[in-house]
């Protein structure tokens, strides 16, 4: 079993590449069950979005589908590797992939509020 809870847990972001949509607004609220990670996900440009994961050792490995405020549908893919910070706090650092035509990637990183 993974050192790592996030029954709970609420998350926001640090930083995120140019190509990404989520922002400093958007809010991660986090559920777990044994190794199965949940989150749902709204603020800035998100007006809902959802995420399903496994969490493996330190790795969330993360499938993702969200709907904007522009009311545009996109789904993605990620690797999240989790550290926790010096006072105890949940960090991840993702590598993501939008899914479709385009396929574009980027990295982002989001800190347990």
């Amino acid at each position: 079993m993974s050192e790592f809870n996030f029954n709970n847990k609420t998350f926001s972001l640090i930083e995120n590449s140019e190509n990404g949509n989520v922002s400093s607004e958007t809010i991660f609220k986090y559920k777990q069950e044994g190794n199965l990670v949940t989150a749902n996900y709204y603020g800035g440009t998100i007006k809902y979005g959802k995420i399903i994961a496994n969490l493996s050792n330190n790795t969330l490995n993360m499938l993702y589908q969200c709907i904007t405020t522009e009311n545009e549908l996109k789904a993605g893919k990620a690797i999240a590797k989790i550290s926790l910070t010096s006072n105890n706090k949940i960090k991840l650092k993702l590598n993501w992939e939008w899914l479709g035509t385009i396929n574009e990637s980027g990295f982002s990183e989001y800190i347990e509020n």
